[in-house]
């Protein structure tokens, strides 16, 4: 497929200018670029979701004209979302072949439905790992993702868009995704892979393009550039580091947090000591208790067994508004979900916990901001949450922004524990750069900070101190700076502690 002097305007903007990509039979390329370079479009243009203003498509060499998805689709060109497009409720089979379900007499012929199933699944080498008539909402959300793929396959594809495809996944998971990728090479599909993890391009892609600012920068075989080359194409600037200098002994202070023999369904016997100034990274495999861990610690899934000191004192949160007034905040993983109302502005997006707190704002407010509004731009402004206006819905700024936002609504608390589960995940770098930043300061500040992240190249970057959960607990902690292979190893539980 190609794609030639592709543009595409919306009112103020143009999101693609003039772009013209080339993309082959059994080769994996990569599109890269920032939050707003214009990927996003782009792949819509090409499955069908938008009809370009100028320029054309190419498919096996012969022009075509996409006037909806479906079309795309019976073309052969299938694009697998990062937020899946999946019917939870319905079983495997029903989500693969929703609309196209074999009949006989009128009637779904339920058997064929699951022979076709198994077929497809076969072909990927996963029927042991998916079973067809298994509700979709049971799966996990990696096994979601091979049913995505299944359905793709099912029409036939050509050409396959994947986005953020790795962006909900653990690394195990990671390694099943790569294999079936390998495995839809060898049969000749094109695979258009987005993502922000530099690392995964490299290792699973040919070619890589570069957008910015919805132009096409470069095109490059990953054989001949390098990750610095690429960054620096994408943000138009050379990134010296990605991540700020760790906290000096000196700027850390007393216990903020003291867990000793903690415990729920999820969770056995933590114990964890949490000082003021400091960044805790925790890492782990999916399911070895990290989010378990911010649950609990939150009031959102309590502790039931052992002992929580917050600053010496005995206490245990039951709720999250327990934890909320006492200046402890939660970035969750899911920002859509969990930590935003997309329909709402900025404004109240940030004053959100504010209400938690009944009528003990901030310290921010009580020291003078004249009103909400103004602390909500000033809360705004101190993380650079770009948005041409504060009353601008959530729902459409970029996932940096977003999280730019979510990351105001808990400075309005003014907390002193702050809790981050996957604070990068799905932005771009120079974004990811700024959020790292964002967190640093509120070290520096004198907040205590746990954070969570899938990704280790970021736990080892930020981290004063690395915890290593398996299984539902530590299984060991490391100093800052450690390796992957020393982190793998507690988190394979191969060791109980290095």
């Amino acid at each position: 497929m190609e794609v030639t002097n592709i543009t595409k305007s919306f009112p103020g903007v143009r999101a693609l200018d003039d772009v013209s990509v080339a993309f082959y039979p059994g080769e994996v390329h990569a599109v890269v670029g920032e939050n707003g370079a214009g990927k996003s479009t782009l792949m819509k243009v090409l499955a069908g979701a938008y009809r370009p203003d100028s320029g054309g498509i190419l498919l096996d060499g012969h022009p075509v004209t996409f006037n909806h998805p479906s079309e795309a689709q019976r073309a052969g060109i299938s694009i697998i979302y990062q937020e899946f497009n999946l019917l939870p409720e319905r079983t495997v089979m029903e989500n693969i072949f929703l609309g196209r379900e074999p009949h006989r007499f009128g009637v779904i012929d339920y058997g064929r439905l699951e022979e076709d199933t198994r077929a497809v699944l076969r072909e990927l080498e996963a029927e042991s790992l998916i079973n067809p008539t298994t509700v979709l909402g049971s799966l996990s959300v990696a096994q979601q993702q091979v049913v995505e793929i299944a359905k793709a396959l099912s029409y036939d594809a050509k050409v396959l868009i994947m986005d953020e495809p790795t962006a909900a996944l653990a690394s195990q998971e990671v390694a099943v995704l790569t294999d079936l990728v390998r495995r839809l090479q060898a049969r000749g599909i094109a695979i258009i892979f987005i993502s922000h993890r530099l690392a995964e391009v490299f290792e699973l892609a040919q070619r890589v393009t570069v957008l910015k600012d919805g132009q096409k920068v470069g095109t490059a075989l990953t054989k001949n550039i390098t990750m610095n080359k690429i960054v620096e194409m994408m943000v138009g600037r050379i990134l010296s580091d990605y991540f700020p200098d760790r906290a000096r002994p000196e700027d850390i202070g007393d216990v903020a947090l003291r867990l000793r023999g903690a415990s729920n369904d999820a969770l056995r016997n933590i114990d964890l000591e949490l000082r003021a100034g400091e960044i805790i990274g925790v890492a782990g495999l999916q399911g070895s208790g990290r989010t378990a861990l911010a649950q609990a610690i939150f009031g959102v899934v309590p502790f039931r067994e052992g002992v929580m000191e917050i600053k010496g004192q005995p206490e245990l949160f039951r709720t999250p508004a327990q934890a909320i007034r006492n200046r402890f905040g939660y970035v969750t993983e899911d920002r859509k979900y969990e930590g935003l109302t997309l329909k709402q502005p900025i404004n109240d997006n940030i004053m959100l916990t504010l209400r938690t707190l009944k009528n003990k704002l901030s310290r921010a407010f009580r020291n003078g901001t004249g009103s909400r509004k103004e602390l909500a731009l000033e809360l705004a402004q101190r993380v650079d949450v770009r948005a041409p206006t504060m009353e601008r819905e959530v729902r459409f700024l970029s996932g940096g922004n977003q999280q730019k936002v979510v990351l105001a609504k808990w400075l309005a608390t003014d907390a002193s524990v702050l809790i981050f589960d996957e604070p990068t995940r799905g932005i771009d770098i120079e974004a990811k750069a700024s959020i790292h930043e964002r967190i640093r300061e509120l070290a520096r500040a004198g907040a205590a900070v746990l954070m969570i992240s899938s990704e280790l190249p970021e736990v080892i970057g930020m981290s004063d101190r690395i915890i290593v959960m398996w299984d539902g607990a530590i299984a060991g902690e490391l100093p800052a700076g450690s390796g992957e292979a020393e982190i793998m190893q507690l988190a394979t539980g191969q060791a109980t502690q290095l």
